[in-house]
């Protein structure tokens, strides 16, 4: 729908249409494959290759394993939709990264640089393997038709975390505004390298996990995550509610005015995944999602390790938790949230809202 008139009417109308059929718009009719961008909550191999190679990272057309031992404890979300699917994955997410380095760089100690980022790494590897040709095959290294591609997008968890805007350790000038700016310019280069399907997943209550949560919700002091720590976990945890709630609320509505105003990805189709919103329900409702033998809880945590990350222990039963460690969504989350991202591919999910 074309909104070419920008006056109260017409946008009233043009909002109200939009929302009036919000699966209507997505009619993906083939899933073939699913390349993945973020952080923790998505990266299978990638961060652990940079680890193994002083730095450097994986060739291009590297084939990114399968691995069972990720942040969640087990097996990640993108790899349980290919596994459900049988779609391919090309994930290019990469543990501890931001949306750019230029606004919340972090420093990985391992490597005494920054974690890759999505601009500087994660968005130009990508391109760099989809103009790849198999060596012997002339055959493209990815199999991404524009009509059967969706390319998901869930970042923030460390933008907005510590170390970054959460303790104003951000770029002197920048704000969140400039962090949902990058998003949005991460979906641009992705669009003009002829993405179409595109699901941006917004960020996760984090003033839940117990890294960020307040005292009575399983917060926790100094970590390995966070080993300076300060002690007032309910200013922390409020102060994190209130940038998550910010950043949902601008994807609410900037979405939508992109796509059906600003005319910024035409010919495209958006699907907003409200993970915020699944994972609050399984907060509040664990019954319907966990299923461990163990009594089920969302303010602890199943894999427990010392302030310097070792000396780990765990549970005898993991698919009763939430959250795996102070900040990561158990495996048994993710295959909640990857049975739902395939719902919202097929258009049918309550936890999405669609936009062409």
């Amino acid at each position: 729908m074309l909104c070419s008139h920008f006056n109260f009417l017409a946008l009233t109308l043009c909002f109200t249409v939009a929302f009036a059929h919000p699966r209507s718009s997505w009619n993906l009719r083939k899933f073939k494959s699913l390349v993945a961008f973020g952080d923790s909550y998505t990266d299978e191999s990638r961060l652990g290759y940079f680890g193994s190679h002083n730095g450097s990272a994986p060739p291009v057309g590297w084939v990114d394993p399968m691995s069972f031992s990720t942040a969640s404890g087990g097996i990640v979300w993108s790899r349980y939709v290919a596994l459900y699917t049988s779609a391919n994955l090309y994930n290019y997410a990469v543990s501890g990264a931001v949306c750019s380095n230029k606004i919340t760089p972090r420093t990985w100690s391992t490597i005494s640089a920054p974690f890759p980022d999505i601009a500087g790494y994660e968005l130009p590897a990508f391109l760099a393997d989809a103009a790849y040709q198999v060596p012997g095959t002339h055959q493209p290294f990815l199999d991404v038709p524009s009509s059967e591609t969706v390319y998901s997008m869930w970042i923030g968890t460390n933008d907005l975390g510590n170390y970054a805007l959460l303790t104003d350790s951000q770029k002197r000038g920048t704000t969140i505004v400039d962090y949902v700016s990058c998003v949005y310019s991460m979906l641009d280069g992705l669009y003009h390298a002829g993405a179409r399907y595109f699901v941006l997943m917004n960020i996760a209550p984090l003033q839940l996990a117990p890294l960020y949560a307040t005292p009575e919700n399983g917060g926790v002091g100094a970590n390995h995550y966070w080993t300076d720590k300060g002690s007032n976990l309910t200013e922390i945890s409020y102060r994190m509610w209130e940038s998550v709630a910010t950043v949902n609320n601008i994807y609410k509505y900037q979405t939508p005015y992109e796509i059906l105003i600003a005319r910024r990805y035409p010919g495209a189709h958006f699907a907003l995944f409200d993970l915020n919103g699944l994972i609050t329900d399984i907060w509040n409702h664990p019954a319907g999602y966990l299923n461990g033998t163990a009594p089920l809880n969302v303010t602890g945590y199943e894999n427990h390790c010392s302030i310097t990350g070792s000396n780990c222990t765990r549970t005898n039963s993991p698919d009763s938790f939430l959250w795996y460690d102070e900040l990561h969504p158990s495996e048994q989350t993710d295959r909640v949230i990857a049975k739902n991202f395939v719902d919202v591919v097929r258009g049918e999910s309550k936890w999405a809202t669609y936009w062409s």
